[in-house]
């Protein structure tokens, strides 16, 4: 069966546009505002040493395989593992893994709208002055005040959403590409700032640094170690289709290799300068590092509300989150704009309102069960809660071990070798050695420990 030799929405005008986008999907909400928060709750620098790993051993090579696939079907995830699976004589069933990619990134993109909204809620907040000399009972309540409030919070999830599919509509080149040009260099230079800002604590920035490098495996829990391999997983963007939909707008002499490496790199190096730049404004404010889901919202506005420029650091914090969380958010529902204008033959302006409207209206659920909705549970879990956990732990791991297993014993070695095309044989051996049977396995034991069979 032939393959398409150029992707019908176009192609990245250059390696380091690709990096850009495909880092820019990657970085998001999951490195400033879930890292921080879960790297506190599982006591610091054994969880990041864990999390270090399984982007390493495990996020690399899926990233890799992810990529290779997108960019050898040039067609949206579901075309692309259909075709190539019909290339390889297989059951067309995989295409299936593709839907699920799909699936995953729209359920993602209902909930992390909801969020991203809060923080566009707070950047204006935070310039404001509101936190100025805040307690701890007063930021708890002002955000109370918004979560409670069903209107307001509809209001910002609707109007982030908006601003997403605006870029998306206007494709590849006009849209995706344009946007992470000014983003991420934007998100670069305010983490930056605010590290440095951070670094003016002293002796905190050092608890800080101490905090997050130094392992100590006695707070560590196998659900800590679930949590890692989740994590590397929802911040890599894997498992969701993005990256094989971006993959498959790349040019074809650009190295997959060098490019996953670095966008692995980049992403990690904002989560842990994240890391750096709150940890110390908690301990110089004597803050819990485990506040949970609350960190971002509740904790540091008491501790930008304490220090001098606070609120000027406080409001570049926020819009930071915002960056963040736009630059992932244009990635996660493109799959699903790729597959409709593939397949369903409409416009991509058509496409972005029928998606777009879709998951905002998913996104209901997400809204409400911050407020009226918040007995609404399933599971134990409020909508929100059961969204997260069902994606971040259960849909992308499984994602990513069908990708492994699709790309490591499915495709015949001669088309993963061409597609590669890994100038050093022995780094292709190691590649092909992880993710047939180190990737595999390391998932399998994760869901093994979900289950509770040990």
């Amino acid at each position: 069966m032939s393959r398409p030799a150029k992707s019908i929405h176009g192609q990245w005008s250059s390696r380091w546009a690709f990096i850009l986008a495909a880092t820019g999907a990657a970085v998001g909400l999951g490195n400033i505002w879930k890292f921080p928060y879960i790297t506190g709750e599982n006591g610091g620098g054994a969880f990041v040493l864990v999390y270090l790993l399984c982007i390493a051993a495990i996020g690399i090579p899926v990233m890799m395989a992810e990529i290779l696939i997108g960019r050898r079907g040039r067609q949206n995830p579901v075309n692309s593992l259909h075709s190539l699976a019909a290339e390889e004589g297989k059951n067309s069933f995989w295409k299936y893994l593709g839907w699920s990619g799909v699936l995953s990134g729209f359920l993602i993109l209902s909930y992390y709208s909801v969020i991203a909204g809060q923080a566009m809620a707070y950047v204006f907040r935070t310039f404001s002055g509101v936190f100025e000399g805040v307690t701890a009972d007063g930021a708890k309540s002002i955000y109370s005040a918004l979560i409670n409030d069903p209107e307001r919070l509809l209001a910002w999830h609707t109007v982030f959403m908006v601003f997403t599919m605006v870029v998306v509509a206007r494709g590849v080149k006009g849209g995706l590409e344009k946007s992470v040009r000014f983003l991420m260099p934007a998100l670069f230079a305010i983490l930056l700032m605010l590290v440095g800002y951070a670094a003016s604590t002293g002796e905190y920035f050092a608890q800080g640094l101490e905090f997050l490098f130094k392992p100590d495996f006695s707070k560590l829990s196998g659900e800590g170690v679930l949590t890692a391999m989740g994590h590397a997983f929802f911040t890599l963007s894997l498992g969701m289709g993005a990256i094989m939909v971006y993959g498959s707008y790349l040019p074809q002499k650009t190295s997959i290799m060098k490019v996953s490496i670095a966008i692995s790199i980049a992403d990690t190096l904002v989560a842990l300068l994240a890391g750096m730049a709150i940890f110390p404004l908690v301990f110089a404010n004597e803050l819990a590092t485990g506040a949970g889901p609350g960190l971002i919202f509740e904790t540091l506005p008491i501790a930008f509300g304490h220090m001098v420029g606070g609120t000027f650091f406080g409001g570049m914090f926020f819009l930071l989150l915002v960056f963040a969380a736009w630059s992932s958010a244009i990635s996660l529902i493109e799959p699903a704009i790729a597959w409709l204008v593939e397949n369903k033959d409409v416009s991509r302006r058509r496409a972005c309102v029928i998606a777009g409207f879709a998951t905002w209206a998913l996104g209901l659920l997400t809204v409400l069960s911050f407020n009226v909705g918040k007995s609404w549970t399933l599971f134990g879990q409020t909508m929100f809660g059961l969204l997260d956990y069902l994606t971040a732990n259960i849909m992308l791991p499984l994602g990513g071990l069908l990708i492994a297993i699709f790309a490591g014993w499915i495709m015949k070695q001669q088309s993963t070798e061409d597609e590669l095309a890994i100038e050093q044989p022995r780094l292709y051996i190691i590649w092909r050695a992880l993710i047939r049977y180190v990737t595999p396995a390391a998932i399998v034991i994760v869901f093994i420990k979900i289950i509770g069979l040990f």
